[in-house]
């Protein structure tokens, strides 16, 4: 079997890692990293070129493309696999809108009845502060586009609102992304990543996860990509996931599907756990990260099974047996993330980890035998155990093994876990 996992990032590093668990796999990364150099053959690809993926994956006679990034999904990847027979895990252009317009996902959780936070679309600042007014001035304003994670702005007051307004209409700071911008009622509660498998049809849930998307201990400064995620076997157990997929996963999958565009690969719903029931805030037409490195080392079924079986349209549905305990993931960053980064500094410690430890890389390369960081988001290190004060500890003991110039982390992922207090609130789905 060979597999061609297309992405560079620490998510696509653990979906290798996982694919490799299948056995007799042949696996390539395209273009991967400084982690994945160690358990496939990387690629000079980069994921977005729709031509030099399709030929690659041709040329080589792969028999399963994985989509990782969005990038790849919005530039039409699996729509030339599927053209050129070959077969792929990953949504088409058309239904990874769901992730690529923050305005096209609100319409169809709107027409399916998905509960979610009020909102308004503007392509110009007098009709958004127009809405940010009518949410009273607090309220989250977002690119309408792809943004890497950095587009939303959660606001307090008008003011700060018509700063992010005018950043993303007037001053470009998203391009093409932000020239339309979504204002949105602002919700509070808990978050929980919630991730599901889709043939086009049928769904099967994985363990949903929380993760912290702010730079710095207790949720302050800018958001980021996320800098560390948890999750817990046991999540849900009461009901809470059969509601999120009655009343949010199943009913997006069937009004996609219903609007010709079937979606296969994985959906991941970001939902609030509001006093009045859960929320979704977004979907992503694809694996999380840093969520995906704490979900698949929980997973106790073939990884490959279940892509192959959502990419030719045979997934069982139903909710994914998983291993017991507690994953914690914490990501090392560079200098300067979620800004401007400075690259090139050599990694040390990855080599000296606990057995049970694992450590997902992100912006990697290695050269003349050195490993070196590459990007802002560097590694995430995980830690499991039966239980979160173990796996936090393991987490963390592991991650402090590791340096490189201008290292950092966040010291407090899953120090506090609303969700663990709040699970309850999601097993009904109230519009």
């Amino acid at each position: 079997m060979r597999v061609q996992v297309v992405g560079s990032g620490a998510r696509e590093h653990a979906l290798a890692w996982a694919i490799q668990g299948h056995g007799d796999v042949e696996l390539i990364c395209a273009p991967g990293n400084g982690g994945t150099a160690q358990l496939a053959e990387n690629v000079a690809v980069a994921a977005d070129d729709v031509a030099a993926q399709l030929r690659l994956a041709t040329e080589r006679s792969v028999d399963l493309v994985v989509i990782g990034p969005d990038a790849a999904v919005a530039a039409g990847l699996a729509d030339a696999c599927a053209a050129a027979g070959v077969p792929v895990f990953g949504p088409t252009a058309a239904a990874g809108r769901i992730e690529s317009s923050k305005a096209f996902a609100k319409e169809l959780m709107d027409a399916a009845a998905i509960p979610t936070a009020r909102w308004r679309e503007a392509g110009d600042v007098a009709t958004a502060m127009g809405a940010v007014a009518e949410l009273g001035g607090r309220c989250v304003v977002k690119a309408d586009g792809l943004a890497l994670g950095k587009g939303v702005a959660i606001c307090d007051d008008a003011e700060q609102a018509r700063t992010a307004v005018e950043a993303s209409l007037v001053g470009g700071r998203f391009g093409a992304a932000g020239r339309r911008v979504v204002i949105e009622e602002r919700l509070e509660g808990p978050e929980v990543s919630v991730f599901a498998l889709s043939d086009g049809e049928r769904v099967r849930l994985l363990v949903p996860a929380c993760d912290y998307k702010r730079a710095h201990d207790g949720d302050h400064g800018p958001n980021t990509g996320g800098m560390g995620a948890v999750a817990q076997s046991s999540w849900g157990e009461a009901g809470a996931q059969q509601g999120w997929l009655d009343g949010i996963v199943q009913p997006c999958i069937d009004a996609l599907r219903e609007r010709g565009t079937p979606y296969r690969g994985c959906l991941y719903a970001g939902l609030m756990l509001t006093a009045v029931g859960p929320r979704v805030l977004e979907f992503n037409a694809r694996f999380g990260d840093p969520e995906t490195q704490v979900v698949l080392p929980l997973l106790a079924e073939d990884t490959l099974d279940l892509l192959l079986g959502c990419a030719h349209a045979a997934l069982q549905p139903g909710r994914a047996a998983l291993r017991t305990g507690v994953t914690v993931g914490v990501v090392a960053a560079s200098a300067g993330y979620p800004g401007r980064v400075e690259t090139g500094a050599e990694i040390t410690g990855v080599d000296s980890l606990d057995a049970g430890a694992l450590c997902f890389h992100a912006g990697t390369r290695r050269d003349a035998g050195r490993l070196l960081s590459a990007g802002g988001r560097v590694l995430t290190v995980v830690g499991h155990s039966p239980d979160l004060a173990g796996a936090r500890r393991a987490a963390y003991a592991n991650l402090d093994r590791i340096s490189f110039d201008g290292m950092w982390s966040r010291r407090d992922i899953a120090e506090s876990v609303p969700i663990w207090r709040s699970v309850s609130m999601g097993m009904e789905v109230r519009g």
